[in-house]
């Protein structure tokens, strides 16, 4: 059994499509990060870096409970746990490693700021920041396309990690400012991943999850990003 700290993010929908691939049975414990839950003292036990997802295996190596945080090592730790969309092969095994570390660098911070400068940003503020991140977004969506139309999928010819670390984040694309009406390959990519019955398990799971956000005070607002009285600037 797998403790697994969640919410709704796109980083924690990466690990419920991962379990639901799996066929793993986790318990999730929700960790309302609007709320300010990820900074109570039992959760900082799980990971002091005060982030979600987290999980905790229960029948982790040598049968003793084992924790993993951020979410690139929970998909890479679940894939060498169960042998699953992780190849064995060295060099297709580092075509998935590639493409993986792409999402966890490029599409996962940037996607992210992007969303925040759109979303949260004070009115009025300098649009740098929206405009810096946007064209980020766009080349990387380039780079998305550019690379599904030499390989079915991300890692290479077989579903793997790569592909649930990355479909979560282009969601929203639209939200995003990329349509996909000139890009055929990631609407192919998409198409498939969002038919496979493990991903929409998932998703029906992270549909029905119910966040702080919509309430959330100016101070837990400020909490969640660093700002205001907790900035470290």
């Amino acid at each position: 059994m797998i403790d697994f700290y969640a919410l709704t993010s796109p980083n924690v929908q990466k690990v419920y499509i991962m379990l639901e691939e799996c066929g793993l049975p986790y318990t999730e414990h929700y960790v309302d990060v609007w709320k300010g839950d990820q900074f109570k003292p039992e959760f900082l036990k799980i990971n002091p870096n005060n982030k979600i997802p987290a999980i905790v295996d229960r029948d982790g190596p040598g049968g003793e409970p084992y924790t993993v945080f951020e979410s690139g090592a929970i998909l890479m730790y679940l894939a060498e746990k169960t042998g699953k969309f992780m190849p064995k092969d060295i060099a297709q095994r580092y075509d998935v490693i590639q493409w993986l570390m792409i999402q966890l660098t490029g599409v996962g911070p940037m996607f992210g700021q992007l969303t925040h400068f759109k979303l949260f940003a004070p009115k009025g503020a300098d649009s740098y920041g929206h405009d810096r991140y946007q064209s980020e977004v766009k080349r990387l969506y380039e780079v998305l396309e550019q690379r599904l139309g030499a390989s079915p999928f991300l890692g290479g010819s077989e579903y793997s990690i790569a592909d649930i670390a990355t479909f979560p984040w282009t969601r929203n694309h639209d939200a995003q400012g990329v349509p996909f009406t000139d890009k055929p390959n990631l609407t192919r990519w998409f198409d498939a991943i969002s038919a496979r019955p493990a991903v929409k398990a998932a998703l029906a799971k992270v549909a029905q999850i119910k966040s702080n956000r919509e309430t959330a005070t100016d101070d837990q607002k400020d909490q969640f990003f660093g700002r205001g009285k907790y900035a470290r600037a």
